[in-house]
């Protein structure tokens, strides 16, 4: 058990609660807020260290053993996740302080972030189904808040569309839960697992997990994604990368957590079902990155393309698929957010937003255009940068599973990122420039150094693949023997009592 757990939720909340009585001090909240999640990725980190050499990790609040406490759980998935998700926040809050403004500022938009991320982390290490629904909420009232800061009458109208649909989602949520434990008797996740081991996945279970497939396909965007495009292109871009780097991710770990660890005794049913969402989501995303021309929706759109790509993994259900899948969650939160920020400097420096209003730019911010080349190329799968290796292992776990039809639209799904985001390319930063040199607007080195530093990252996570492999591997065996996570959660006088 180890304490250290907690901090990568606890320095977040904390730091959000202490900012709010620093309103009008931008500086103290620039400095915390940055410290804040750059120190959750220190600790990610060492807490992955750790589990190489101690194994899974938990931690029961006030002492109560599971099944009948609070716990968080830390394994390799969940911390290279929480590693990843407060990286890139870091990297997004350095965007956000010289893009932001100062009106923002006054609103707490940094407490907001920081909230949001405490959310997401919560998410990623609790081992209760219960506390995974509070830490959904707390992300979600944080993302609720951040969409209407500014109060533009485009984001009053998508922040109803999208509150709406996550009421609705939560309020299906708590009634999956309730059934859950009216079935099982228990809402810890190990415990679950020994449960429906135990009594086999009837058809009631069966019926409660599609519930849950249904909740969580809403929060990832996995089919039911129709909110997502409107909402992620609403507010500013700092936000905007945030979206699209965290949010679906969360609902995406939940379905790999949930359907690897306690529904995973009925593949015929869930797993089909997951695999035909993933495919539809594909085939939808790319549709709507093609038919697009504004710049924010088309990479929204990607953020589709993308749920739909990690998640066959999930459908294959083998280890080399799930390492894919794990490798592709990486690599998309630092291009997703890469491409935000990069979308949003294009339209700010142009005061335009679709394809054909903007040309040349390549002229005039060549350093912005080769980035946005890069994380073209990365999210495309060119190498060395960060989607090759999960775009490998994914085509090879889905031919092992013979899921050739997946495999197809995976692959072909790409040349349709690739093409909508060379459509981008070719159009505003190729031809002639429409900014002459004196009406320039000056690109200052700081606002660019967020995007050059996710460029790295991309390049990092690429290059570093074999760094990363030792804890992707061990998260995809822990999710395809979830024995050693129950083990590690319940003793054997635990599991003998209960």
């Amino acid at each position: 058990m180890t304490n250290v757990l907690v901090l990568p939720v606890l320095i977040p909340l904390l730091t959000a609660i202490v900012l709010t009585f620093f309103r009008n001090s931008f500086i103290m909240q620039r400095s915390l807020s940055f410290l804040a999640t750059a120190g959750s990725a220190g600790i990610g980190v060492y807490l992955l260290l750790k589990i190489q050499s101690e194994g899974i990790l938990r931690l029961d609040f006030g002492g109560w053993k599971p099944p009948y406490g609070i716990l968080f759980v830390g394994d390799s998935f969940a911390l290279l996740l929480v590693t990843a998700a407060a990286t890139v926040t870091s990297i997004i809050l350095l965007y956000a302080f010289s893009t932001i403004g100062e009106a923002f500022e006054r609103m707490y938009v940094y407490p907001f972030m920081l909230f949001l991320l405490a959310g997401v982390n919560g998410s990623f290490l609790t081992g209760d189904i219960f506390n995974l629904f509070v830490c959904f909420e707390v992300m979600l009232l944080a993302s609720y808040a951040l969409l209407i800061l500014g109060g533009r009458k485009v984001q009053l109208v998508e922040a109803f569309t999208y509150i709406t649909i996550n009421v609705l989602a939560s309020w299906f949520f708590l009634l999956a839960i309730a059934y859950l434990y009216g079935a099982t008797g228990t809402l810890n996740m190990a415990q679950l697992a020994v449960r429906v081991t135990e009594s086999g996945q009837g058809p009631v279970l069966t019926l409660i997990s599609l519930i849950f497939l249904l909740v969580f396909s809403l929060k990832a965007g996995l089919l039911l994604y129709f909110w997502l495009p409107g909402s992620y292109s609403a507010p500013p871009a700092a936000i905007a990368a945030l979206f699209g780097a965290l949010l679906t991710k969360v609902g995406i770990y939940a379905l790999i957590r949930m359907f690897t660890l306690v529904f995973h005794h009925s593949p015929e049913i869930t797993q089909s079902i997951i695999g035909i969402m993933a495919a539809l989501t594909l085939i939808g995303g790319s549709i709507g990155a093609l038919s697009s021309r504004d710049i924010r929706q088309i990479i929204a759109y990607n953020v589709v393309i993308a749920v739909g790509f990690i998640l066959v993994g999930l459908a294959a259900g083998n280890e080399v698929a799930l390492q894919g899948s794990i490798y592709y969650v990486l690599h998309d939160m630092a291009v997703k957010a890469m491409l935000f920020l990069a979308g949003g400097l294009m339209i700010s420096l142009t005061g335009k937003a679709k394809i054909g209003e903007i040309s040349g730019l390549l002229r005039n911010y060549p350093a912005l255009g080769w980035l946005f080349f890069v994380a073209m190329l990365s999210l495309t799968g060119i190498p060395p940068f960060s989607g090759f290796i999960g775009k490998v292992l994914l085509g090879e776990g889905l031919i092992e599973a013979e899921t050739f039809v997946l495999l197809t639209l995976a692959f072909v799904s790409s040349l349709f990122v690739l093409y909508s985001l060379l459509r981008i390319f070719l159009n505003c930063f190729m031809g002639e420039a429409i900014i002459g040199s004196e009406e320039q607007a000056v690109l200052k080195k700081r606002t660019l150094l967020p995007i050059v530093l996710l460029g790295i990252l991309t390049l990092a996570i690429g290059i570093g693949a074999d760094v990363l492999a030792p804890f992707v591997n061990d998260a995809a065996a822990t999710l395809i023997d979830p024995q050693s996570y129950i083990n590690a959660v319940l003793d054997k006088e635990a599991l003998l009592k209960n």
